[in-house]
């Protein structure tokens, strides 16, 4: 089958990107903002949900002007109000990056503050909403986004108890001017903003200006009906968000829970497509997780705390085992022993702004240990780190010529790519095949990428297949592979000394060897960003050799070593 480039909806092409802007001019007009006028509220009829606690650290660095996010801390002057920070900091602080002005901008830092519950915690609230009323007077396209606005109106909602709790009419004023404006803004941009998530916040903050002003049933409405649209959409059938990415799935089951939640208190009836995606959201989740309780590191996803997942299961209200085969979504799960294996088996995303070039690369830990591993993702300022963890030499996978195996755009998406995935199970007496291809190769190189993995029943014998055969009547030869196996930072990795194997040590002390037939094999170098915050060194073991003429067929084991 012929591949041709694909244009995904949150970027990735010329005109996309062309259209986005005119738009963003269009919005930051002073018509359009007369546009937005209307009857300001004057009170609130519903405390939305907010499921996450604050945490009282990072509220009390906001109360010293220390904006943490992202990894990286920004100082700013103290004010902040126009007079005494004419700079707008930290508001209009750009150098960070893109992930840093989204969390700052989303005001969900208003539950650190809370938690504080005082007075100076409010206060510094207050002064930091009315300074960006001050700064916002126009549509500027950054922050008036419509996941950032209605990330920010949730939260405004969310805690409006907390900001309006004594405090004089002119503040409340401004606070619902501010609402009013920004839920007239997503009322006419929420289906326009980022496909995926992105998305879903967008709705949220409707719904919840809906649910929470007076005379918002018409917003309500549109955002039921715009909800009910989406999640089918997203969520597959096998409960997997069409993203692929296990941090994204946590992020939006979350929101989901929250909208249930706000829902109910607002006696509202729930809609089936929103418990329907909970329900089949949640046994997925599972799935993802390791014996560490935290993520496996898929397509821009990031560890997340256990704890944090675990509070979402248990809002859920279902008890799903994890799921083992998800094939809509594309990922297979093989718990064994103490052994847990996790795999990439489908097609790369084809929307949202999270998709890796990790095509048929596997995760594998065993009891609470990760043994082999994905380099994981960066959401610092660093677009030349982010692009790297994006690489399919950045996972546990087969590469050709160290080519990615789907052309990556800087804002996430992907473009020419697989097409032809073929991935099946098969379970025979306690032991597990798994079996699955991608023509990812093809167009490059006129090669096809075929993986086979064998579990044994007791979890201690990994064995895997990885052939190259050519796609059509084109020469496939005269190119080189490299199969990479991604060490956790924990494990320690030593060439035995014949130099045909390798041997892992986790800290437990339970050795692992590593084998292979069909290259010659090897330790290099890597890097580990698991909180996508922080690299750490790492160990990588390579498998590398020619591609041969008609087909090349390399094999490999990794067997447990029982402790002395």
């Amino acid at each position: 089958m012929a591949r041709g480039r694909r244009k995904n909806p949150a970027g990735g092409s010329l005109i996309g990107g062309v259209v986005g802007k005119v738009k963003g001019l269009g919005y930051a007009s002073t018509a359009y903002r007369m546009t937005l006028t209307g009857k300001t509220p004057d009170r609130l009829l519903l405390q939305p949900s907010d499921i996450l606690p604050g945490d009282a650290g990072r509220g009390g660095a906001l109360l010293e002007n220390r904006y943490s996010f992202a990894g990286q801390e920004i100082t700013a002057p103290d004010g902040p109000r126009p007079g005494i920070n004419q700079n707008g900091l930290p508001w209009r602080y750009m150098d960070a990056g893109d992930v840093w002005f989204r969390e700052l901008q989303s005001f969900e830092w208003l539950r650190d503050l809370r938690t504080l519950a005082t007075q100076a915690s409010r206060a510094r609230a207050r002064k930091l909403l009315l300074h960006w009323l001050d700064l916002h007077t126009s549509i500027d396209p950054l922050p008036w986004r419509p996941d950032l606005v209605g990330r920010r109106v949730s939260a405004w909602l969310a805690h409006g108890d907390f900001l309006l709790k004594d405090s004089d009419s002119s503040f409340s004023k401004r606070f619902f001017q501010g609402l009013a404006l920004q839920a007239r803004h997503l009322s006419r941009t929420a289906r326009t903003g980022e496909d995926g998530v992105e998305r879903i916040l967008a709705l949220k903050g409707l719904l919840y200006a809906g649910l929470s002003l007076p005379d918002g049933e018409r917003r309500t409405l549109q955002a039921l009906k715009m909800l009910a649209a989406e999640l089918p959409r997203q969520v597959w059938s096998d409960g997997g968000h069409f993203e692929r990415s296990p941090s994204a799935h946590l992020s939006l089951l979350r929101h989901l829970i929250d909208i249930r939640g706000s829902l109910s208190a607002a006696s509202q009836p729930v809609p089936k497509e929103l418990n329907n995606a909970i329900d089949r959201m949640a046994p997925m989740l599972r799935a993802y997780r390791h014996g560490d309780g935290g993520l496996a590191l898929f397509n821009d996803s990031v560890e997340n705390e256990a704890w944090l997942i675990d509070l979402v299961l248990a809002q859920c209200g279902t008890k799903g085992r994890a799921l083992d085969n998800a094939p809509h979504v594309g990922f297979r799960r093989v718990q064994s022993g103490r052994s847990l294996l996790i795999a990439d088996m489908g097609a790369p995303a084809q929307s949202g702004r999270r998709a890796h070039a990790g095509t048929l690369s596997f995760e594998l830990s065993a009891g609470k240990e990760r043994l082999i591993v994905n380099c994981g993702a960066w959401r610092g300022n660093n677009m030349g780190w982010r692009k790297a963890l994006r690489a399919t030499a950045a996972h546990s996978t087969l590469t050709i010529n160290d080519t990615n195996s789907c052309e990556l755009f800087d804002d996430g998406s992907i473009g020419t790519g697989p097409v032809q995935f073929e991935s099946s199970r098969e379970d025979q007496e306690g032991a597990t095949w798994l079996e699955a291809s991608h023509d990812g190769y093809r167009e490059p190189f006129g090669l096809i990428h075929r993986r086979r993995l064998y579990i044994a029943p007791d979890g201690n014998n990994l064995r895997g297949e990885d052939r190259l055969s050519r796609a059509d009547q084109s020469n496939g030869g005269g190119r080189s592979f490299t199969i990479r196996f991604h060490l956790h930072p924990d494990v320690k990795a030593s060439l035995v000394q014949d130099g045909g194997s390798v041997l892992l040590r986790p800290p437990s002390g339970n050795g692992w060897q590593l084998r292979a037939d069909g290259g010659a094999i090897g330790l290099n170098e890597s890097v580990y960003s698991g909180d996508g915050l922080n690299r750490r060194r790492s160990e990588q073991v390579i498998i590398t050799g020619p591609v041969e003429a008609e087909e090349t067929l390399v094999k490999w084991a990794l067997l447990r070593i029982p402790k002395n």
